[in-house]
């Protein structure tokens, strides 16, 4: 069996559904989630035990107001213990609403994870905003939405977008993706490419979720 996995999904504010639930791809290749599925038990004992914690600002309680009027629960703030830096493995970063404004103690805590060796960062959409104002995106190639490339260049202007060009892009342990449903994309290749999934488990759960067959570059589909 692989090591446990620990995916915080860090929303401050609000967020946009859609990119949210791109962490499914990751729970459908989860112990937990397989050990429902009639599969053989040689690939359920590969997969990892996974947690997945919903994380937003102490300001919001416990109901995250997501878009098309809904409400997600939350699971911690970011000032719990048991999601300290050091406590995860992976954050997923759903975007928000483009104007949206970010307390400081929330920026510092991902930030914070970033430094950490062995943590990866997974911006989906406006995701990237919450990067940049946490600022990690400085000397970072970075996707991010097609429509926002233009004003993403100027406000983190260190930082080269790629957005108009490719799906999804990795540097280090930053990965970005462009808007909505490419973050499936990203968390296709991530899955692939992260090394923290055994490859049969990996095949799997891009089968059970339908995503993964997407190229990397607009004009290679």
């Amino acid at each position: 069996m692989s090591a446990p996995i620990h995916i915080g999904v860090f929303i401050p504010n609000e967020a946009q559904f859609l990119d949210t639930a791109t962490v499914d791809v990751l729970g459908s290749m989860s112990r937990e989630y397989l050990e429902l599925v009639p599969i053989p038990q040689q690939i359920i004992d590969m997969a990892p035990k996974t947690t997945i914690s919903y994380i937003t600002s102490p300001r919001n309680g416990k109901d995250i107001p997501m878009t098309s009027g809904g409400r997600l629960k939350a699971t911690h703030h970011y000032g719990d213990a048991d999601v300290a830096p050091g406590k995860l493995s992976v954050i997923v970063v759903p975007g928000p609403y483009p104007d949206a404004k970010f307390d400081k103690e929330g920026l510092q805590w991902l930030h914070d994870h970033s430094q950490i060796e062995g943590v990866d960062i997974l911006s989906v959409c406006t995701g990237v905003l919450v990067c940049g104002e946490a600022g990690i995106l400085e000397g970072k190639t970075v996707s991010g939405p097609k429509m926002m490339q233009d004003e993403l260049q100027k406000k983190y202007p260190t930082a080269t977008f790629t957005g108009a060009n490719q799906r999804w892009v990795r540097d280090g342990n930053l990965w970005s993706s462009g808007g909505v449903t490419n973050g499936n994309d990203l968390m296709a290749a991530f899955a692939r490419e992260s090394g923290r999934w055994p490859q049969p488990v990996v095949d799997l759960g891009l089968e059970i979720t339908d995503v993964g067959d997407r190229k990397q570059f607009y004009n290679e589909s």
